[in-house]
């Protein structure tokens, strides 16, 4: 079974994260199947939006903590591909984010032009409490998004957020009731998609003509100084602990 699926409807590209056994974490191979998937949109002149959601009920629980260790085919292009292909995508990129979104599952949606999450979401960024660090250039969108403040206590604190606060905040733009939640994210992406592909691209493209090296950077300084800090002390006890199921209550980064 693919873990990364992808239809296409009216120039509308809807990409499911399809792990709903594991809550849609972040495996090595979905990492590079979703990577794929831009790359593909971004090539495919029938595609002028993309939806990312998640199959089941979770949008995405964070990095497989359970393969962490684990010796495998190395990646095709890694967290730092896959974050990179997102932030040069020329098209309008969606998130309907369907329940729970931690660690990566949270952060990803900085990066989106609009996201929408559904009532019942709940989101989280557990990085202190497994004795790591902010990633997905989220200390760059969420700050750009909610104010320092509000970034700030989101990235440090470890609490979850609920789908109403992450709206009141500004990191979604709207919330749907959970039945509706892809309908009407479909129904943005529509309208966005009866528009002519070239001004959506040019427009977003000023969007981010002063964001784009900016986010980058913030990747790889992120990437890095999570590399410093796997393996330390306080996150080898915090994956030691969600291993042997003493943590329910954590998700990946």
């Amino acid at each position: 079974m693919p873990v990364v699926t992808s239809t296409i409807t009216h120039h509308v590209r809807l990409v499911t994260m399809n792990r709903p056994e594991a809550l849609n974490a972040f495996s090595t191979e979905m990492m590079d199947d979703l990577c794929d998937a831009f790359l593909a949109a971004e090539a495919d002149p029938e595609t002028k939006v993309l939806v990312l959601t998640g199959a089941g009920r979770a949008f995405s629980s964070g990095a497989d903590l359970k393969s962490m260790g684990a010796k495998g085919t190395p990646p095709k292009h890694g967290l730092k591909g896959l974050l990179e292909a997102i932030i040069d995508f020329p098209k309008p990129f969606l998130i309907a984010a369907n329940g729970l979104g931690v660690g990566i599952g949270c952060t990803i949606l900085g990066l989106a032009d609009v996201s929408f999450a559904a009532a019942s979401a709940k989101f989280k960024c557990p990085f202190s409490a497994l004795g790591l660090t902010a990633e997905a250039a989220s200390t760059v969108t969420f700050a750009r998004l909610m104010g320092h403040q509000q970034a700030s206590w989101t990235l440090l604190s470890s609490e979850w957020l609920s789908a109403e606060a992450a709206k009141a905040a500004g990191l979604v733009m709207s919330v749907f009731a959970d039945e509706d939640l892809l309908s009407g994210t479909m129904r943005h992406a529509d309208t966005l998609a009866a528009l002519p592909l070239a001004s959506l691209i040019q427009t977003k493209a000023l969007l981010m003509r002063t964001q784009k090296e900016g986010l980058k950077a913030a990747v790889a300084e992120e990437n890095a100084a999570l590399d410093r800090l796997k393996g330390g002390a306080a996150n080898l006890e915090a994956v030691k602990a969600f291993q042997e199921k003493r943590l329910p209550d954590f998700g990946g980064f």
